[in-house]
């Protein structure tokens, strides 16, 4: 029999804290293959990222191996010397982190860090500039040399989550180890990325680790999967089997989170887990989802389940023929309405621009854009990493000069460009979701701190009103009391995405950017978020401008939907007719990448060449050199103006409407004729053929 690539054997991990040890993962074991693909989900918290941590050695000093063992290629590494340790984590394993912030060098240029990479892999100096340019380009980096050149901070999240992915594909390791490889990815770029994960896999048989909230791309990618809670195994095998039908209450839960089938705000709210993770390192009597379990008695609270096997996986409840039946908790909220038609928008945008400089090249980041925010409206802003958004979003804020022209107004009213010029209450009425709360929170001041001090400069809150309110915001976004002491540092990612979202409600705002506000929660927070804020903006009439890359949570919570692409808006639109079609063909693009959990096989249009430099666009559309649907010379020399198919939706394309509805139902006919005839065939063994042939 082969030796795993991967074996974790009742490893057992405890961090020192408050002078007494605390368990974080207890006795957990599985074993992942050569060339196999292992799915790792839960929520924040239950030691997911413990375990790669442990399997790389990379634990913090308070964290320490309290049982078990680690297996790496027949070798336990927590027994390699200094030297051989050294030589493991430059050739045989690789890991991803979950915020490529900390993991990239902020005083050295991205080339410095790959060509380190490649040095340390074994790569001769006069081909290592050359290499690193490659991998760039194969996470599809637009303008690669360019990118070189600069420094971690003057990236996008996503673009320093591309770079760490290729500096851990460079040395092409036999286990990868990804820890939210995707959570600040586009959904073409992820599904380009995960694309070339894949392909390493089959090309060279690594075993990955794969490490996520999202449970769809997880369907996707991997052929196994384990479910930890409180840092036990509790459900584990084949993943299609688990998702499809699970056995654990816990793993019942997690699925019925999820956004899916179309879902909106205005439906209903998702579906949550009630209470919380025991505190790491509490004595559970009983199984550790005891307390949030609907289903559980006496037994379930005073006996720890075995992991036993039911058929082919394994399964710790009491009980698992039951958890289908697990009752459910979505939460009552107020009724979300439609935001009134007509009426001074709460936020107008006229022809707004951004250019930087940088060398002797002027980069438009923003172009010409212009929309409005009615009262207690959401509108998305969608695209991939560098389309603008983020950009659009700073200097709504003032935190970015927009170019001379462009004009902001609130509530009818001209707003200055720059925060220094805005009054308090302008201030106070515009407010953000930072994408990354590492960056946002200080690390040296505790929560109760850092929400309070918000309360008190936005909100005016003194003494005990400020208590009353910092009690309130902090039971809103489901931390606890005991969170109140901690500093960022003792968070998770998803802990600490929480305490951003409760600051940015301080001061009672009426407009809110939030920038990929749920980017780094599990699927259960990330529910309790998206149910937070329907409700807030019906009490408080609030308006949210909304960036992400989760088209799902985009279309749950939106109520228009702006589509841009290289700071260019190519369509705008009532979100259910955004979704619906007929699209742009970019946002054709952008809808057919999204993972589907109820559907892994591969419907994706692939976008031909590269992603343009906005440093150099595309002369006419700037679409043109990627466009499935180009059509002619007019593409190239003639930028379309945006164009209204019907009242409230515009799109920027040369084709006609009914000329674009006409083609994408020849498309979707085109694919269930594929079907039809595949008798076994998968989509993705067909595009292969055709990339072969």
């Amino acid at each position: 029999m082969t030796e795993p690539t991967l074996r974790l054997d009742r490893l057992s991990v405890a961090y020192r804290a408050g002078r007494r040890n605390r368990a974080v993962l207890r006795e957990v074991s599985f074993e992942i293959a050569r060339g196999e693909a292992y799915g790792l989900v839960g929520e924040s918290g239950c030691g997911k990222s413990t375990v790669a941590l442990t399997a790389v050695r990379y634990l913090p000093r308070n964290g320490s191996v309290t049982g078990g063992s680690v297996i790496l290629d027949g070798a336990d590494v927590m027994r390699l010397g200094p030297e051989t340790l050294r030589k493991v984590r430059a050739k045989t394993i690789s890991m991803v982190y979950q915020d490529p912030g900390k993991a990239l060098n902020p005083s050295l240029t991205v080339a410095r860090q790959l060509c380190e990479v490649l040095e340390l892999a074994g790569i001769r100096p006069a081909k290592r500039e050359a290499s690193a340019l490659e991998m760039l380009k194969k996470v599809r980096i637009a303008d690669p040399g360019s990118v070189m050149q600069r420094y971690p901070h003057q990236l996008s999240g996503g673009m320093q989550q591309r770079v760490a992915i290729s500096m851990a594909l460079a040395s092409d390791p036999t286990m990868l180890i990804l820890d939210e490889p995707t959570t600040g990815l586009d959904a073409t770029v992820e599904a380009e990325v995960l694309d070339l994960i894949t392909d390493l896999r089959l090309e060279l048989g690594t075993s990955i680790l794969f490490i996520s909230h999202n449970l769809a791309v997880v369907a996707k990618m991997c052929d196994r999967v384990g479910v930890l809670y409180a840092g036990m195994l509790m459900e584990e095998g084949l993943t299609q089997e688990i998702l499809r039908a699970p056995c654990h209450p816990y793993t019942v839960a997690l699925l019925r989170c999820l956004p899916r089938g179309g879902l909106r705000k205005d439906h209903g709210r998702l579906d949550t887990i009630p209470g919380f993770l025991p505190v790491p390192g509490a004595l559970v009597p009983g199984c550790p989802f005891a307390e949030r379990c609907a289903l559980a008695d006496d037994r379930c609270r005073t006996e720890i389940p075995e992991l036993r096997d039911t058929g082919g996986r394994l399964v710790r409840c009491h009980y698992p023929d039951r958890a289908a039946a697990l009752p459910s908790s979505t939460p009552s909220g107020p009724v979300v309405r439609k935001p009134a038609a007509g009426g001074t928008p709460v936020l107008r945008v006229s022809n707004l621009s951004k250019t930087y400089g940088q060398g002797s090249h002027a980069i438009r980041a923003v172009a010409d854009v212009s929309l409005s925010l009615q009262r207690g409206e959401t509108l998305g802003l969608v695209g991939e990493s560098g389309s603008g958004k983020t950009t659009l979003g700073r200097m709504l804020l003032g935190l970015v000069q927009p170019d001379r022209g462009g004009a902001i107004e609130l509530d009818g009213r001209p707003l200055a460009a720059t925060l220094e010029r805005r009054r308090d209450e302008e201030v106070k009425a515009i407010q953000i979701i930072f994408q990354n709360p590492d960056s946002a929170l200080n690390r040296a001041h505790s929560v109760a701190r850092i929400i309070g001090r918000a309360l008190h400069r936005l909100g005016g809150f003194r003494g005990t009103n400020l208590s009353s309110q910092l009690d309130a915001l902090v039971e809103a976004v489901r931390l606890t009391p005991r969170h109140l002491r901690l500093r960022p540092r003792q968070l998770s990612g998803g802990l600490k995405q929480r305490v951003a979202v409760a600051r940015s409600f301080a001061g009672d705002p009426r407009v809110v950017v939030c920038d990929e506000p749920t980017s780094a929660l599990d699927v259960s927070v990330q529910a309790a978020i998206l149910n937070l804020l329907a409700d807030l903006q019906v009490k408080r009439n609030v308006s949210y401008v909304f960036i992400s890359h989760d088209l799902g949570v985009v279309r749950y919570l939106s109520d228009r939907i702006a589509v841009l692409y290289l700071g260019r808006i190519l369509e705008m639109g009532p979100s259910e007719r955004v979704f619906k079609g007929p699209n742009h063909p970019y946002t054709e693009a952008l809808l057919s990448a999204i993972p589907n959990f109820d559907d892994t096989r591969d419907l994706r249009i692939r976008l031909p060449g590269e992603i343009p430099s906005a440093a150099n666009p595309p002369p006419g559309c700037v679409f043109q050199n990627r466009c499935p649907r180009k059509f002619g010379a007019i593409c190239e020399t003639l930028e379309p103006p945006l164009t209204e198919l019907e009242p409230g939706h515009v799109i920027s394309c040369h084709i006609r409407g009914e000329d674009l509805e006409r083609l994408q139902r020849q498309s979707k006919a085109s694919i269930k004729m594929v079907e039809a005839n595949l008798d076994g065939v998968s989509l993705s063994q067909l595009s292969k053929q055709r990339e072969l042939r």
